[in-house]
């Protein structure tokens, strides 16, 4: 196996409205608009106070994110006829019809008003008093969060989401264009402008030709965000793909879900899954914390590691902090003893003193998380007492600088990766390089280059499963039902509501420094 295949992941308002309150088409809702807007398609408010919704006659308690409104009246508000029941038209035009709505059963009310639809919604009657069918839940909710519902219930059928007309679609991603990784962005940024040629050469998805636009990365994370916050409001962004966030992810992540931007396979070794998640962004393979993860997992199964004294070297940083506690959970769920946690200032790492703390606490599988420099530091220094404990390697630490470890290592060693030889099929190979011959791709940054690929790749499939009447939540709703989608060049990918991390686990492979070369040491461990 050679290291570079694996190291994937290495790095406003429009108008007013009518006296009537009729709905206005636009393409960037008021923010009390996007707030009821999770309310209706989530059953959840922003404010984060509670929604209940209570069903049938004997009022049945259940939150409001189990039975949210789109649920059954749809996306659009139409209504979604399913068991026998069709649920009302929603879209304000509908319901406020000056002549009134007419009743399947015969009965008739006049138009709703907002007074009318507070009573709908919170006691299951209509504008005349009519009870409304025991299949629809009433709603206990704080005023704040009813009244942004309804803003929202008034635009629900009207929202144009940004970047997509009957033959077009813009479609973004976001390259490093200077420093170090510039190459690597030009790489990445050849790959994802052939895919989408490619694309439109075979008629686009449901006749629309997609336009790619890019934004680049700067100095710092605050000013990356400026540049990708205006570049989503200047451009018209409906979706972006394969974007470098790494290093921003704390200021980046925030701004997809503000601007309601969806974002499949962003270039990350720190996927953010903190609950409640981001239900814009959408990870290819697990970061470090699902790779280390899955190492405890691995090493719990080996009967000369499991019952040996556990430790955790780390360089302290935010990012870290949380990747040690995933360690923590995972060693917990696994049987094995809590890590002894180690950290150092980065760019300070007294290399004699932690060799002596982890000698002393007899630590015998230790969990590394710093760069490959510190790593070497730290088995060179312990090759002098000759102590040769099992180091687990996170993907951050991987180069080929690791051959050079101490003899004394050998097997001892292990990394683990997102991906691996195993998952690419002849037919996923053959359309890769059939791409990359068309279009002359760079030979080089290639496991960048394959992210990238597979991150539109995904995007394309979803956007055709979505359908013709496609929008940013129907896009998002229909990825989240992937299951075991095969890119042909990685592990299988799965998403739903509660899961943003598409492959999520790790191989575990050993380094044999005698041959200079990583070798197999486990099947994919699956860590959902």
């Amino acid at each position: 196996m050679g290291v570079g295949f694996f190291l994937v992941l290495a790095l406003s308002v429009g108008p007013g409205r009518g006296t009537h309150g009729i709905a206005r088409a636009q393409e960037f809702p008021t923010q009390r608009e996007r707030r009821g807007k999770q309310i209706y398609v989530q059953g959840t408010a922003p404010s984060g106070k509670e929604i209940l919704a209570y069903l049938g006659e004997s009022s049945i308690e259940v939150p409001g994110s189990a039975i949210p409104c789109a649920n059954c009246h749809g996306l659009d508000g139409q209504g979604k006829p399913e068991g026998g029941v069709t649920p009302t038209n929603v879209t304000w035009d509908a319901l406020t019809k000056p002549y009134g709505v007419p009743q399947a059963n015969g009965r008739q009310h006049p138009p709703y008003t907002d007074r009318g639809l507070e009573l709908a919604i919170t006691r299951g009657t209509d504008p005349a008093g009519n009870k409304l069918l025991n299949v629809m839940p009433r709603y206990a909710m704080a005023a704040d969060d009813l009244g942004d519902l309804i803003a929202y219930l008034k635009l629900l059928g009207k929202e144009r989401a940004p970047g997509i007309t009957e033959n077009k679609i813009l479609v973004g991603t976001v390259v490093p264009a200077r420093g170090a990784l510039a190459d690597m962005g030009q790489a990445v940024k050849a790959v994802t402008t052939a895919f989408f040629a490619e694309l439109n050469s075979q008629g686009g998805i449901y006749n629309r030709q997609f336009e790619v636009k890019y934004a680049e990365t700067a100095d710092t994370p605050t000013a990356t965000r400026t540049n990708v916050e205006r570049f989503l409001k200047e451009q018209q962004i409906f979706a972006l793909t394969g974007a470098f966030i790494a290093g921003s992810e704390k200021e980046m992540i925030p701004l997809f879900a503000q601007q309601e931007v969806p974002l499949i396979g962003p270039l990350t070794l720190y996927p953010q899954t903190d609950f409640p998640l981001n239900r814009q962004v959408f990870y290819l393979l697990s970061g470090v914390d699902g790779q280390v993860q899955a190492m405890i997992h691995f090493a719990a199964k080996k009967p000369e590691l499991r019952t040996q004294h556990f430790a955790v070297v780390f360089p302290k940083t935010e990012i870290n902090l949380r990747v040690v506690e995933a360690v923590k959970e995972q060693s917990k769920k696994d049987g094995v003893s809590e890590p002894q946690a180690y950290d150092y200032a980065p760019g300070r790492f007294d290399v004699t003193e932690t060799v002596k703390q982890l000698r002393n606490s007899n630590s015998q599988v230790v969990v590394f998380l710093g760069g490959t420099e510190d790593a070497l530091s730290l088995m060179t220094e312990a090759d002098k007492s000759r102590w040769y404990p099992n180091v687990l390697l996170a993907i951050a630490s991987g180069g080929k600088e690791i051959f050079s470890a101490p003899a004394g290592f050998d097997g001892k060693l292990f990394f683990s990766f997102p991906t691996s030889p195993v998952d690419q099929s002849p037919d996923g190979l053959k359309q890769f390089q059939a791409l990359a011959e068309k279009y002359k791709l760079p030979t080089h940054h290639l496991a960048a280059q394959i992210s990238a690929y597979c991150a539109a790749k995904i995007l394309a499939e979803a956007l055709k499963r979505a359908g013709k009447d496609v929008s940013r939540e129907k896009l998002i709703q229909t990825l989240e039902g992937f299951y075991e989608y095969r890119t042909g060049l990685t592990p299988a990918i799965t998403y739903g509501p509660n899961r943003r991390v598409g492959a999520l686990g790790a191989y575990v492979v050993s380094v044999d420094l005698k041959e200079k070369q990583f070798v197999p040491a486990s099947g994919w461990i699956n860590v959902n």
